[in-house]
């Protein structure tokens, strides 16, 4: 029964992740897809694999689930400094979360939380590095966190590298949902370093490659923006 109930909490761990990304870039609204991320499976001959399995992992995943709860709450409400350090009383925060049980599931979900709470409240340094460790390959989040660190690169003022990320999170997601989306973001900021062609050329890619996004609706607006403005 606590193994249920222990599976129950992890998964509803995982499935936050969607609603991170939703709350912070704002474009998969209402995506709540389940992600699940590629577990190695023990080839459990040696005992002492089997030991440290069942005897150190389960439990620590079992705490990590338990303790990232209240820090999940805290998020959704918008309190990023208690989310992310506590309330002294009966929550310990994300950071310590990471600390602790930073090779859980759990712990690494508190990793994206983290980053997004310190790119909430204005830290793009700690953001970067925590978005950073973040792994996960889920097609739609993976990009997004991808994104994400963009975002942070520009905010703040290392454009150049904000749109690298643009454009890294737009070939990883390889779809019309997610990358034209980049793409746009990446015309933009092309545009604010007055790199016209560039701009054109990530214009153009969501009119020719991804024709059916939303994004394409009104992009050719865009592109004889940056025309005129070349010349």
């Amino acid at each position: 029964m606590a193994k249920k109930e222990t599976e129950k909490k992890i998964t509803s761990a995982e499935q936050e992740v969607g609603e991170i990304v939703s709350r912070s870039e704002k474009f998969i609204e209402n995506n709540k897809k389940n992600i699940t991320y590629g577990i190695i499976a023990l080839a459990a001959i040696i005992g002492a694999i089997l030991a440290y399995n069942y005897l150190y992992l389960v439990p620590k995943s079992a705490n990590a689930a338990k303790a990232i709860y209240k820090g999940e709450q805290y998020f959704q409400l918008d309190s990023f400094n208690l989310a992310l350090n506590g309330n002294g009383i009966d929550y310990d925060g994300f950071e310590y979360i990471i600390d602790q049980y930073g090779g859980t599931k759990s712990g690494n979900l508190a990793k994206a939380y983290a980053g997004i709470c310190y790119f909430k409240t204005g830290d793009m340094e700690n953001a970067i590095k925590h978005l950073k460790s973040f792994k996960c390959d889920e097609n739609n989040i993976a990009p997004a966190i991808v994104g994400l660190i963009g975002d942070c690169y520009v905010e703040s003022g290392d454009v150049r590298e904000g749109i690298a990320y643009f454009e890294k999170a737009a070939s990883k997601a390889g779809n019309d949902f997610i990358s034209p989306f980049y793409l746009k973001k990446a015309g933009l900021a092309y545009e604010s370093l007055q790199q016209y062609d560039d701009a054109i050329k990530a214009y153009t890619a969501i009119k020719e490659k991804h024709a059916a996004s939303m994004e394409a609706d009104d992009i050719e607006k865009y592109i004889v923006r940056a025309r005129l403005a070349k010349k």
